[in-house]
């Protein structure tokens, strides 16, 4: 029987970037938290904008793609972050959301909700990820990762700007 030339591995792999191995568990760990809340509000964005109604409808709707379609490629960037550390990447939505700190109740719709309570959780869950991804940032720092904590100031920039922009559609 011939082995194949390539598996999919879901295993963790050793990786040398000058890091510990507990140091490298650690920042995977924080990694893997910032993919759960991304991933979490991506779809909590893709939501409003699928059901957004009312006199805000094209602004909101244009608003909300930008943020999901960016929220999509940054899950991509923070899964691949995480196996260039070694360590795998989730392999299903239970696993991919479930150290989310954003608990996923924070997302839910009742039928006929008024708009402004759909984008002030969205606004709320863009505040909680910025705190959250701040304190993890100090850590990754005294860690010296230099890639992750670019990540991380990244992916807090962004949560801000999107508190700020739809806050700003519903002041």
């Amino acid at each position: 029987m011939t082995q194949p030339a390539l598996k999919t591995y879901t295993t963790k792999m050793r990786t040398e970037n000058g890091m510990l191995d507990g140091e490298k568990s650690e920042v995977a760990e924080v990694l893997r938290a910032a993919l759960a809340d991304t991933f979490s509000l991506m779809v909590a964005a893709q939501g409003v904008r699928w059901n957004v109604q009312g006199p805000l409808f094209y602004s909101i709707h244009k608003l909300t793609e930008e943020q999901y379609e960016e929220m999509f490629e940054a899950v991509d960037e923070l899964a691949e972050r995480i196996r260039a550390l070694g360590f795998p990447a989730p392999v299903n939505v239970s696993s991919l959301v479930e150290p989310a700190t954003v608990p996923e109740e924070t997302f839910a719709r009742e039928k006929g909700e008024i708009l402004e309570s759909q984008i002030d959780l969205l606004i709320e869950a863009n505040e909680q990820i910025a705190k959250t991804l701040h304190k993890a940032a100090e850590r990754i720092e005294t860690l010296r990762d230099v890639r992750t904590s670019d990540i991380l100031a990244e992916r807090i920039g962004v949560h801000e700007q999107n508190a700020w922009m739809l806050r700003s559609i519903i002041s």
